[in-house]
């Protein structure tokens, strides 16, 4: 298989993961407090969200990838 439509492949794959998540949660730990065998932990959560044109672009753009480097000979 030509490199240009393996990374257009992985572009598609990325562009409808980007889509269908819209976002990636990250869930940290904290210890606030520890008294002897107890302890205490704080867990917060941070979601950064991914803008719905990065994965159409993504998308787009493997999309173009595979077309032009299947033409290719």
């Amino acid at each position: 298989m030509k490199p240009m439509t393996i990374i257009g492949i992985v572009l598609i794959l990325i562009g409808v993961v980007a889509l269908t998540l819209q976002g990636i949660t990250v869930v940290t730990g904290e210890k606030v407090a520890k008294v002897g065998p107890l302890q205490v932990t704080k867990e917060t959560k941070k979601t950064f969200p991914l803008p719905p044109i990065l994965g159409a672009l993504s998308l787009v753009g493997g999309i173009v990838l595979v077309i032009v480097g299947g033409r290719r000979s």
